[in-house]
């Protein structure tokens, strides 16, 4: 298979995608064409249908496809120009193809995240995160497969499970250095802060925000479902329950970036610097690995709001 990450400048590629977005758009001319995504394990990569012709048989948006195409290099990144497609028929393709999974071993990460599970002493936090992580097997699976994020870090299967064992290895770091901390509340909410997400956006291979991801958003969608879990353990301390929900509302650091509350407490901080590193850095290192290995300067990146630069010497 010619996966989209191995694709280079003047080659051409007969070859099955997952097409996850598409678009009918006109030129300044008015003529019509067809702007689409295509994904594979490796990537997304963007593609043209210039020309609409009797070699371009009807598709839709989330099918897999067959493209003819050329491989070229617009505005530093690859694109495909199509000038034939057709849609890929059952037995051409196998699906796992075309999610991107993460390059750690998803067993092995769950192993580590059970260490911080059961390095939790407070009875009702213990208890808490073992509803989840140890007595729900429906949990575990979706937790293990799902992504961190649509487009942006960590967004492949077991991105979920990779950023969430980064923060919470962060978070003893913390611990570890400012005795100030309480441990089982930092990690408790650690565990926690993005198990939203596994509602608020749909599963593999295609990943669209659900309808409960739009009207409300990872951040409550997490505060509900653990209020629910804390319901369910007798005499639940509610000061305790007020610290791990506000960790969680909490952890994006500032109200434009999504949390409905800024850190008031010195967990809920530990919580969002560890967040934010992960996701800046992991965001970085994607940068890093997908521009041109000949280039020291890889561009303007608006996250960062800079032209980034390879350490190179």
């Amino acid at each position: 298979m010619r996966y989209i990450a191995d694709l280079k400048e003047g080659e051409q590629v007969q070859e099955h995608y997952l097409c996850v977005n598409k678009q009918v758009l006109k030129t300044r001319a008015g003529k019509t064409y067809y702007s689409l995504k295509l994904q594979d394990k490796t990537g997304v990569v963007d593609a043209k249908i210039w020309d609409l012709n009797d070699g371009i048989n009807d598709f839709n948006e989330h099918e897999y496809i067959k493209i003819d195409a050329s491989v070229i290099t617009f505005q530093n990144s690859i694109q495909l120009n199509i000038r034939r497609l057709r849609k890929s028929s059952e037995g051409e393709y196998e699906p796992r193809e075309y999610i991107p999974v993460s390059n750690r071993d998803i067993n092995e990460m769950y192993d580590e995240i059970m260490v911080f599970v059961n390095d939790i002493e407070n009875k009702y936090l213990s208890a808490l995160v073992k509803k989840f992580f140890v007595e729900d097997k429906e949990f575990i699976k979706a937790f293990k497969d799902h992504t961190a994020a649509k487009t942006m870090h960590h967004s492949y299967l077991g991105g979920l499970l990779e950023h969430t064992l980064c923060v919470v290895k962060m978070c003893e770091f913390f611990a570890n250095q400012y005795s100030v901390i309480n441990k089982d509340v930092l990690y408790t909410a650690a565990l926690f802060h993005d198990i939203g997400k596994m509602k608020e956006l749909s599963k593999f291979p295609i990943i669209e925000y659900t309808d409960s991801g739009q009207l409300l958003g990872h951040i409550m969608i997490g505060i509900e479902w653990i209020g629910e879990k804390m319901k369910e353990i007798v005499g639940f301390p509610e000061d305790l329950a007020h610290m791990i929900k506000h960790c969680i509302l909490a952890h994006h650091g500032e109200l434009e970036y999504g949390s409905p509350k800024k850190p008031q407490t010195i967990e809920a901080l530990a919580l969002h610097f560890a967040d934010n590193s992960d996701a800046k850095l992991r965001t970085f290192q994607d940068v890093l690995e997908n521009g041109d290995i000949q280039d020291n300067w890889l561009g303007w990146q608006r996250i960062f709001e800079s032209n980034v630069r390879r350490t190179r010497f």
